[in-house]
């Protein structure tokens, strides 16, 4: 996704909290939170918050959220770690998975540098 200069592309995070000061989860299924951010010409333009409602299912929460991505129109989620089920259901959806930890705010920078790897 070296293009984010120039395109307009929607990402989701997982979060920790609930704004953008916090800190990527290191899970994706069982985060509490998403920042959903669009980024335009490398900027964030606007960016809301999601509360994961998967966080409590005895099983088969990463393919919910990985559902809730595509619901959304993410083209990319950014994760401390992503299960291999929802990882699948994920790339049907083409939706890339990059590995972020840290500040969501510098990981998103970090992400349109083009600095993040693909999980």
């Amino acid at each position: 996704m070296a293009k984010t200069k120039e395109n307009k592309i929607k990402i989701a995070v997982s979060a920790k909290e609930n704004n953008l000061e916090s800190e990527v989860s290191d899970v994706f299924g069982r985060s509490l939170y998403f920042v959903i951010a669009e980024i335009e010409n490398g900027e964030v333009k606007k960016s809301e918050m999601v509360e994961n409602k998967s966080t409590d299912q005895m099983s088969g929460a990463g393919i919910s959220a990985a559902q809730l991505m595509a619901e959304k129109n993410i083209n990319a989620v950014i994760t401390g770690n992503v299960g291999p089920r929802a990882l699948d259901v994920l790339k049907q959806f083409n939706i890339e998975v990059y590995r972020g930890d840290g500040a969501i705010k510098e990981v998103l920078r970090e992400f349109i540098d083009g600095k993040l790897k693909k999980i």
